[in-house]
C-alpha cells in the first residue's frame, strides 16, 4: 500500500514540474518533448520482456548497442540540418533525389508504425478486461483506424493534435512512476541476495538479426528534422541530441533494473506482457500503465497519421491529398492488423525506419565528402549506410 502510495505522489509530481511555467515556457524543453516522446514511446512498453527474455544478463548490453545506434543515425540526421541551414549552402541533385526517397521511406514506415501503436492499443486496452483475446484485440484496433479515418477525412486532426502535449506529459509522469517502483523492487532484491541472472536463449546470428528488427522501439529522434518552422537549425540540433541522451540514460536503467528483478517464469513473451510483471512490483503499476498506454498509443497513431497524410500530399505535389493519404494508410494498416502479429509489425515498421535513417545517411555521407574538411564523417556515415542496409534486408522478428 505504501509503495502505491509513493508511485502516484511521484506521478503526481512529475506531472506538476512538466505543467510548471518554467517547463511550457521553456523553449528547450518543448523543442525535446517532441522527439524525447516519440523514442520513449511504444517501445517502452514491450523491449524489456523482448530483451530479457532473449539475452537474459546482456539484455542492458543489446540495449546499450540499441541506443548507440541510434545516435549515430541521429548524428547523421543532425550532419544534414546543420549542412542544409548553413550560411553558405549548396544545391547537389544526388542529394536532393536521396531526400526524395528518404521522404517517401518515411510516408510509408509512418503508415506501419500507425498500425503497430493500433495494435498495441487494442491489446492493452483490452488487456485488464474479460474479452481479452487476440481477435478482440484486432476488433479494437480496427475500430480505432475507422475513427481516426472518419475524424482526419470530415474535420482533420486539429483538435485531437492539441490533445498531445497532456498524454506526453502523462507518459512522461508514469514513467518516472514505474521507474521508482521498479528501483525500489530491485533494490529489496539486492538486499535479500535473490537478484536474477539470466542465461541468454538466442546466440550467434539469431541474436544479431532479432536487435536489428528492434530498432523502431528507440525511433523518433527524426521529428526534430521536421521542426523548422518553429526552433532553428542549432536549436532542433541541441535539443535531438538532448532526447536521446536522455532517452538512452531512461532506457538504459530500466533494462538493467528489469533484467536483474524477474524470472523468466515471471511473464509470457507477449505484447503486454509488461502489465503482468509491473503488477509483482505494485498493484497500481498495471492500471496506471494500461491509461499510460493508451494515451500514448492513440497521440502517436494521430501525429503519424497527420505526418503520413502530409508527406505524401507534398510529394505527390497535391495530386493525392492528406485526406486520400489517410485512406490509403487506413487500408495498409487493416491489412497488416489481420495478417500479422504484433512482434511483426515491429520488424516491418524497424525495416521501413532503418530504410529512412539509411538514406539520410547516405545524404549525410554524400554532403560530408563534398565539403572541404569532412572526409572522415563521410567515411563514418558510409559504414552507417552499410549498417542500414543490413538493418532493412536481415532484422528480424521476435518469435514466441
Amino acid at each position: 500500500m505504501i509503495l502505491n502510495i509513493v508511485i502516484i505522489a511521484a506521478i503526481i509530481l512529475a506531472s506538476v514540474v512538466q505543467f510548471s511555467r518554467s517547463f511550457l515556457q521553456s523553449s528547450l524543453w518543448r523543442a525535446t518533448v517532441t522527439p524525447l516522446a516519440s523514442i520513449i514511446g511504444s517501445g517502452f512498453l514491450v523491449l524489456a520482456p523482448i530483451l530479457v527474455y532473449a539475452y537474459g544478463s546482456k539484455a542492458p548490453l543489446v540495449m546499450g548497442a540499441l541506443v548507440l545506434g541510434a545516435y549515430l543515425f541521429g548524428s547523421a540526421i543532425r550532419f544534414n540540418i546543420a549542412v542544409r541551414n548553413a550560411p553558405v549552402s549548396f544545391h547537389d541533385f544526388i542529394s536532393e533525389k536521396l531526400e526524395i526517397g528518404a521522404s517517401w521511406a518515411l510516408a510509408f514506415a509512418f503508415m506501419i508504425s500507425v498500425t503497430y501503436y493500433l495494435n498495441l492499443f487494442g491489446a492493452f486496452g483490452l488487456s485488464l478486461t474479460p474479452f481479452d483475446s487476440a481477435a478482440n484485440a484486432k476488433l479494437l484496433s480496427s475500430v480505432s483506424f475507422v475513427i481516426i479515418l472518419a475524424v482526419g477525412y470530415t474535420r482533420g486532426f486539429s483538435v485531437l493534435e492539441k490533445m498531445e502535449y497532456a498524454a506526453v506529459t502523462f507518459k512522461l509522469a508514469i514513467i518516472a512512476g514505474l521507474l521508482l517502483g521498479l528501483s525500489y523492487y530491485c533494490y529489496a532484491k539486492a538486499v535479500n541476495s535473490t537478484l536474477v541472472l539470466h542465461p541468454p536463449q538466442l546466440t550467434g546470428w539469431a541474436a544479431i538479426t532479432l536487435a536489428f528488427g528492434l530498432i523502431i522501439t528507440v525511433q523518433g529522434f527524426e521529428t526534430s528534422r521536421y521542426l523548422d518552422d518553429e526552433y532553428d537549425a542549432a536549436f532542433r540540433i541541441r535539443s535531438m541530441r538532448l532526447a536521446q541522451l536522455v532517452a538512452a540514460a531512461i532506457y538504459t536503467i530500466y533494462i538493467t533494473l528489469f533484467a536483474f528483478s524477474f524470472e523468466h517464469e515471471e511473464f509470457q513473451l507477449t505484447e503486454t506482457a509488461i502489465i503482468d510483471v509491473m503488477g509483482i512490483v505494485a498493484p497500481i503499476l498495471p492500471w496506471i500503465l494500461v491509461a499510460g498506454a493508451l494515451a500514448a498509443q492513440f497521440s502517436a497513431a494521430i501525429a503519424d497519421t497527420s505526418g503520413s497524410g502530409g508527406l505524401i500530399a507534398e510529394l505527390t505535389k497535391g495530386r493525392i491529398s492528406p485526406r486520400n493519404g489517410y485512406v490509403i494508410l487506413v487500408i495498409l494498416g487493416l491489412i497488416l492488423t489481420w495478417s500479422a502479429d504484433v512482434f511483426q509489425i515491429i520488424s516491418y515498421a524497424s525495416r521501413a525506419l532503418a530504410l529512412y535513417y539509411t538514406l539520410q545517411a547516405a545524404i549525410a555521407a554524400r554532403m560530408a565528402f563534398l565539403l572541404p574538411g569532412q572526409s572522415w564523417r563521410g567515411c563514418l556515415f558510409s559504414l552507417l549506410v552499410v549498417f542500414g542496409i543490413l538493418i532493412v534486408g536481415l532484422g528480424d522478428a521476435v518469435e514466441v
